[in-house]
């Protein structure tokens, strides 16, 4: 009984996360269509899902496995990659778009999950300021190699070159992919507000299964106290790697959006370098380190914020440092905590459980 109701609450408190996500939805869909939300708004949208991905991925790794990992922008970027290249080949060939964007997901997801596991292996045996290094390290190589890639595709099969596109040697007909530093140019814009919000959700609903799972407390327990989660048993090595590589796979998606919401894909350092992968870190910071809603949250209102008070120029960095001093404040100050605990969705429900029951 006791763990039916256990399950009831890890079910509601799911169910708000995913209503939350759902009425967000809603309401900008309907301020987009009464022409409210201004253009450049509308063009923030499919970046904000792609964000909040990010968040709730990375949130698996450093809140739910407790390790600091600065290489998620490396990851999003092999996604980005990866699925560009399949799609720009594929173009002529496969002509129906959804068949073509939900395969490049599929190759995104696939090759970031690839990556995690060949760099999770050795890594995830180091610990602390050890494995940061090791992750931003990642981020920088991938970044800085596809830089110097170049790769053509013709009637022969694929062409590939780290010089320039001449060494390419293409065929009449032949068209090149990677042109460098110059990126992917003809992605094709299949990305869409609804497909993020649907891809949202479906990362909710892995994340939140897993952490409320079985693997998930051998995660939480490895995080907690690793001697004793080995002592009773515990796999060290494969809930380590199950944990980063799902966090790296969802990445990969949040890059397969971000490469089809552009013409040109470029791996410059504001796309996918160091402040990107710290950027989402302080998602994860100030939505409170394991807190999946709070990351969400954190997401949504520190994308939106700098160009909500765009109008406000000379004070928008002030204005924008002291929301982030005050998410800061809300989620670590003691008495904070104790307001939210005192007054948590959670607590309400479990205080109208009881009356039921009392009842």
């Amino acid at each position: 009984m006791d763990k039916l109701k256990k399950m009831n609450k890890t079910t509601k408190s799911n169910f708000i996360t995913y209503a939350m996500v759902i009425v967000a939805y809603i309401i900008m869909q309907v301020l987009v269509s009464a022409g409210v939300v201004s253009s450049l708004m509308t063009g923030l949208l499919v970046p904000l899902c792609i964000y909040v991905m990010m968040a709730v991925s990375l949130n698996l790794t450093v809140g739910i496995l407790g390790e600091l990992s600065l290489g998620h922008a490396g990851f999003m970027c092999v996604g980005a990659f990866s699925s560009a290249v399949f799609s720009v080949a594929t173009v002529d060939t496969i002509t129906s778009v959804p068949l073509r964007f939900f395969i490049a997901i599929v190759i995104g997801a696939v090759a970031a999950a690839v990556f995690g596991v060949i760099l999770g292996i050795p890594v995830l045996r180091l610990r602390g300021d050890y494995l940061a290094i090791v992750t931003l390290a990642f981020g920088e190589i991938v970044k800085n190699f596809i830089n110097v890639v170049y790769l053509g595709m013709d009637g022969k099969g694929f062409h590939f070159s780290m010089k320039d596109t001449g060494s390419l040697n293409l065929g009449e007909g032949g068209k090149v992919i990677i042109n460098g530093a110059q990126g992917i140019t003809g992605t094709p814009k299949n990305a869409t507000f609804t497909i993020g919000i649907v891809i949202i959700l479906i990362t909710l609903f892995i994340v939140l299964n897993l952490i409320h799972s079985r693997a998930g407390r051998a995660i939480m327990a490895i995080r907690d106290n690793r001697i004793a989660a080995e002592s009773v048993g515990i796999n060290i090595t494969k809930y380590k790697l199950m944990a980063f590589t799902i966090s790296a796979s969802i990445a990969g998606v949040g890059g397969v959006l971000y490469a089809h919401n552009l013409s040109t894909l470029t791996a410059l350092p504001k796309n996918f370098g160091y402040n990107m992968s710290i950027m989402i870190l302080v998602f994860v910071v100030l939505g409170g380190i394991g807190n999946i809603r709070g990351s969400i949250i954190s997401a949504v209102i520190l994308t939106l914020l700098p160009e909500l008070l765009r109008g406000l120029n000379d004070y928008r960095m002030l204005i924008y440092a002291i929301v982030l001093i005050v998410m800061m404040l809300f989620n670590w100050s003691p008495r904070a905590r104790e307001f939210r605990e005192k007054y948590s969705i959670k607590r309400f429900l479990n205080r109208k459980s009881i009356e039921k029951e009392e009842a």
